[in-house]
């Protein structure tokens, strides 16, 4: 069943997403050479304590950190902790999440660590946030779910290929509904699979977490013995966006971007719905 909302209650999810939206900002900013994972967990901590928001990633099926930090070829859930030093020239995925008054949100951003990157890097991760907003225009009434992954597919498969041959769209992890709960119906991959067919119907009140999550070579991954830290099978580096939406009456509002997804969503044509706070 996939959960829909009201009004008040994606007021309460902006609110949340809001608190998300600082705690990127926070631990983006101290991702410096020198720094432990376990730093910018407690960063995370700290920013969710001031805005009297809870974690929804601490304890969650056990998992002990409030963000998940991703590091070069890890995809995904990689677990803070004090061995884990970031190093000039790495790459992070910071995914992030805050529950205000017992509504959720979940947003994820690639960072630089240091300088000196190679090309091909940031292209990875412009490639895999473009591909993002991609699925968030496609966020509209009438679509259905399949429209979000076909938008977010197609923009990746028309990009130009990296040295490594082509991007790995991860075939393992995806999206998913977001409410009063973290994760909820529907699951939504960011590539097409006909047999799943073309997914619920886009209706105002529908909510979802966009996150593509692409490699510089395989689409496939694996586990750690920690049985949370997600590795590419080949060891290429990865790159991991995500924001949560809302799609209302007015249009599709981006409940962990600042400004609602204004900026990007004109890019495409499409006004962002008014903010439920302002």
């Amino acid at each position: 069943m996939v959960e829909i909302k009201t009004p008040e209650q994606i007021a309460k999810m902006r609110a949340a997403g809001l608190v998300v939206a600082a705690m990127h900002q926070a631990c983006a900013a101290a991702a410096v050479p020198g720094a432990t994972t376990k730093d910018l967990d407690e960063i995370a901590a700290k920013v969710l304590a001031d805005h009297g928001a809870k974690p929804n990633f601490l304890g969650y099926g056990g998992f002990p950190g409030n963000i998940c930090t991703s590091v070069n070829d890890v995809v995904v859930h990689g677990i803070p902790d004090r061995e884990t030093v970031l190093r000039e020239g790495d790459v992070i995925s910071i995914d992030a999440g805050a529950i205000v008054d017992g509504w959720h949100a979940d947003a994820a951003i690639t960072a630089f660590v240091g300088s000196g990157h190679k090309a091909e890097l940031h292209e990875l991760s412009r490639v895999t946030e473009e591909s993002m907003w991609a699925g968030i225009a496609a966020v509209r009434k009438g679509n259905r779910l399949v429209d979000i992954s076909a938008a977010i597919e197609g923009y990746i498969r028309r990009q130009p290929r990296p040295a490594a041959g082509k991007y790995g769209i991860v075939e393992d992890y995806g999206g998913h509904g977001i409410g009063s709960q973290m994760h909820m119906d529907p699951h939504l991959l960011n590539y097409v699979d006909r047999r799943r067919g073309r997914g619920p119907k886009l209706v105002p009140g529908f909510c979802i977490a966009i996150e593509p999550m692409v490699s510089l070579g395989t689409p496939r991954t694996h586990v750690l013995a920690d049985e949370w830290t997600v590795k590419t099978d080949d060891g290429s580096w990865s790159s991991h966006w995500e924001h949560s939406v809302a799609l209302t009456e007015d249009g599709p509002l981006v409940l962990t971007a600042p400004d609602g997804g204004r900026e990007k969503l004109a890019a495409y044509g499409i006004t962002a719905a008014p903010d439920p706070l302002d």
